[in-house]
């Protein structure tokens, strides 16, 4: 298992920068996160915040805000001063899904932020327990499976209205077959009760899922990318096997609306440093994860393509989430 302690420790003492010029914030910086301290979105935001320190700001530091499914971080930042101090840290579904599956919205995700860009991309795993066969070792020998056994037909979330839900609901579509999604607060839960034999299978981050599947407690039958991950080769996409479900995720940074646009670029700037650096690269790899760097105008088209995307889904699936 990582220690994250070490690996924060690591990418502090590799990404703590050395810019001679002055920084464009000069009180400290919060990088808001919606999530508790420990998980994937807190470490990599932790990665991130070293990089920028120096280029961007003498101290920036996490600040933790998880609660009403990480609403409360990004209303917080909505409402923030727009001097650059303040910026989310958040996984895309809070950007992307939600505004078409919660009934009211007290943000919207194009208006009330400014967007800056995403630092990461990773993708997600189907994933398989005991309670499957041995003899299944496709996508289309665990639909078949589905259909000869559709009280058993399950698959697991990280919670409801996430990524990974409705990445469920994609290749149930695609299959055309009926599999419940059962929803769990994280990923961990999902995963413990596929190894336990409590249910067949579920949707995962690679980052959660590899470990299992290389010491052989759980099988991963595809992933989610648009091309396989490169850390996991052997594994074919969805699209290889026959089903259109292509689902790569990304944690982002915004910014309080009205920033001005010198403090939007110089944060961009210093993100691309960052998401380019070594320490970076390797850091993230060790969660199966990936920097990404994209200008705030092209990182704006990339969020409006996902919404569109994501609302004929949401809406097929009849899911509306609850306060």
């Amino acid at each position: 298992m990582i220690d994250r302690r070490q690996l924060i420790a690591g990418s502090a003492a590799s990404l703590v920068a050395t810019n001679a010029f002055a920084q464009t914030v000069k009180k400290p910086v919060h990088v808001i996160v919606g999530f508790p301290a420990g998980g994937g979105t807190d470490v990599t935001a932790r990665v991130l915040a070293e990089g920028l320190r120096g280029p961007y700001a003498s101290a920036v530091l996490v600040e933790n805000k998880p609660g009403a499914s990480a609403r409360l971080a990004v209303e917080y930042v909505k409402n923030a001063d727009p001097d650059g101090s303040v910026m989310l840290f958040t996984p895309d579904f809070p950007m992307t899904l939600y505004p078409h599956s919660f009934k009211t919205l007290s943000y919207d995700p194009l208006k009330d932020f400014t967007a800056v860009g995403p630092a990461t991309k990773s993708m997600l795993s189907y994933n398989i327990g005991p309670m499957v066969p041995a003899s299944v070792k496709t996508l289309k020998d665990f639909v078949e499976w589905c259909k000869a056994n559709p009280g058993k037909a399950a698959y697991g979330t990280t919670s409801a209205g996430a990524t990974p839900h409705f990445a469920g609901v994609m290749f149930a579509n695609e299959a055309k077959v009926a599999m419940n999604p059962v929803h769990y607060r994280g990923g961990a839960p999902a995963l413990q009760d596929v190894v336990g034999g409590h249910i067949a299978a579920s949707v995962n981050p690679v980052s959660e899922s590899m470990p299992l599947h290389q010491a052989g407690t759980i099988r991963i039958l595809a992933v989610t990318g648009a091309a396989r991950s490169k850390f996991l080769p052997d594994v074919p996409t969805m699209k290889e096997q026959g089903y259109d479900v292509v689902v790569e995720s990304w944690l982002g940074v915004f910014l309080p609306p009205k920033t001005p646009d010198d403090i939007t670029q110089a944060l961009s700037k210093a993100m691309g440093e960052a998401t380019r650096s070594t320490a970076m690269i390797d850091s993230l790899a060790k969660f199966a994860s990936e920097p990404l760097f994209q200008t705030p105008k092209d990182f704006t088209e990339t969020i409006k393509s996902d919404i569109t995307r994501w609302g004929p889904v949401v809406k097929a699936s009849g899911f509306v989430a609850v306060d």
